[in-house]
């Protein structure tokens, strides 16, 4: 008779017994952290929450980082684990207090303010694909795999965004990542 309760002597790749590789996830986190930092706070519109959701992203990544560190883009995947907790944290917040968003939103001197300006009249879904293809200077189709939909759906939402950020900015829109790095 088998027992289903019983452990299995092997263990799994993302078991405790495969260690994750401590010095590529250091070099990886060194290189990236400060620009997923920028990246979801543009996105999010919130210095604070970028943080914790770039933190979220890098705590979810070394956690699974055998598998992860071997994805095309594992700064794609941690932007959209990042974007992901980040909308779910809102949606908790809202339900518990329905305020509006603070001016608090760029106290930090690092994001432009106008381009701050002109993003929050974007949706997150929107400010999401010009953040991925102007700041972090990723391909639509890096971008598609970074938030896991179909290249169409970032090409529209770039389309769209593009179109309601034409006159609100005095740059132009593809000086943007120069801008912003």
């Amino acid at each position: 008779m088998i027992d289903r309760n019983k452990q299995s002597e092997q263990p799994d790749a993302d078991s405790a017994a495969f260690a994750p590789d401590a010095s590529s996830f250091e070099a990886f986190f060194t290189r990236h952290h400060s620009v997923l930092v920028r990246a979801l706070t543009l996105a999010l519109g919130d210095v604070e929450l970028g943080r914790d959701a770039a933190s979220e992203g890098f705590v979810r990544a070394l956690q699974r980082w055998n598998r992860v560190s071997r994805y095309d883009n594992t700064a794609g995947w941690i932007y959209r684990v990042g974007l992901n907790w980040a909308r779910s944290r809102r949606r908790k917040t809202v339900r518990e207090v329905a305020t509006h968003p603070t001016e608090r939103a760029f106290a930090s001197p690092e994001p432009d303010i106008e381009l701050a300006t002109a993003l929050r009249s974007l949706s997150l879904d929107q400010r999401a694909v010009v953040v991925g293809r102007y700041y972090l200077d990723w391909s639509e189709a890096d971008v598609a795999a970074a938030l896991d939909v179909a290249p169409g759906t970032v090409k529209s939402r770039l389309s769209r965004a593009l179109e309601r950020l034409h006159g609100k900015l005095a740059t132009p829109i593809d000086d943007l990542n120069e801008q912003t790095s």
